[in-house]
């Protein structure tokens, strides 16, 4: 049981993981979110050039149709008029083509965030093999991409009928109208039943999109080895770290240590704490904590402190108030100063002959 439980996939996948998987293209896709990008492009491309596609349409129609009998068809003539009429589709059909590119692009771009999936490009033989793809076809999840697509059917066909009954009722349908009113009730009722199955594509992309991050984000789910073994890889054994912190933890305060005998004075809490402290009129502006301890470390420095006969001081508010705000190495706080100028101007009125042949030195 407990190992059936360590084998589990039961820990979110890690930022180097969900890396990884974009990098092989292994991400939340939905192709009913890029199909709803790519009308709405188109939409907006007719919506915004629409009126001037229609007019360009109608003008050359009617340059051509009017001149019918003007037109020589000769080969050179033939071919210019190919050129003409290549022309004006790119002019028509160019701005559409672009907008469906850039939507498709766009989707392409949310989905994946931007990022080139480098591995999913190159070349993969087992995507040949017919029987992986005959697997592929018939396995359990190709029946969710089936579902949606049969919703989407179903979803088209009834959003196509109920417009196409309402348009039905326009009075064009029994009344005489001319041809540009003809082409505007057929531009207005595509336009009318693209955006209605736009609006219905884009509540199944939402629901197939919300399926596709469910089951992208469980296959990468990590067992707690997975993200045990990454931790190490990335950012080392933590046992080894622990040494490190350890050993340099160890080298300052051999270094602290050391530093002791350089002191004027100590001061104690009086068992618990100790700080040593140094002042050189002439290249300090401020006294500086040479070392500081708790427990250990403080019956360190006051060890080294009688050794070396080095006065010590008990002062428990002064004593708490260094150590916690003071640094080894640096100046001790402001707020401090008068205090630990009246104790360094009693240790030198004690000490004075000490201190003297310290300076002639």
């Amino acid at each position: 049981m407990a190992n059936n439980q360590i084998g589990e996939k039961t820990e979110k996948p890690t930022p180097r993981r969900l890396e990884e998987a974009i990098k092989r293209g292994q991400f939340a896709r939905s192709a009913e979110v890029q199909t709803v990008f790519v009308l709405v492009g188109g939409l907006i491309a007719f919506k915004m050039l629409g009126s001037d596609v229609w007019r360009q349409l109608a003008n050359t129609q009617t340059s051509m149709l009017g001149h019918l009998h003007e037109i020589p068809l000769t080969l050179d003539a033939m071919q210019g008029y190919g050129i003409q009429a290549a022309a004006v589709f790119g002019a028509c059909a160019g701005p559409v083509v672009v907008a469906t590119v850039i939507g498709g692009l766009l989707a392409g771009g949310i989905q994946n965030r931007f990022q080139t999936a480098s591995e999913a490009l190159s070349m993969k033989w087992e995507r040949l093999n017919p029987v992986e793809g005959f697997k592929r076809v018939f396995s359990g999840r190709s029946l969710v991409p089936t579902g949606i697509s049969l919703m989407k059917l179903t979803l088209i066909a009834l959003l196509t009928c109920s417009q196409v009954k309402e348009l039905l009722a326009d009075p064009i349908f029994y009344t005489a109208v001319d041809v540009g009113r003809i082409g505007g009730f057929l531009a207005e009722a595509a336009y009318g039943i693209t955006w209605r199955v736009v609006l219905g594509l884009t509540v199944l992309a939402g629901l197939d999109y919300s399926y596709q991050f469910w089951r992208t984000n469980r296959d990468l789910m990590m067992t707690r080895d997975e993200v045990k073994e990454e931790m190490k890889s990335t950012e080392g054994n933590p046992q080894i770290k622990a040494r490190q912190r350890r050993r340099r933890a160890l080298k300052t305060v051999r270094q602290m240590l050391l530093d002791v005998p350089r002191a004027d004075v100590i001061v104690t809490n009086p068992t618990r704490l100790a700080i040593a402290l140094r002042y050189d009129r002439k290249s300090m502006k401020a006294p500086r904590i040479v070392a500081k301890g708790a427990r250990l470390n403080a019956a360190r420095i006051r060890e080294i402190a009688a050794r070396h006969q080095i006065p010590m001081i008990e002062n428990k508010p002064l004593a708490r108030m260094m150590f916690k705000y003071g640094k080894v190495g640096g100046e001790i706080p402001a707020q401090l100063y008068s205090a630990v100028a009246e104790i360094l101007a009693y240790v030198y009125r004690v000490n004075r002959y000490r201190y003297y042949v310290e300076q002639n030195n």
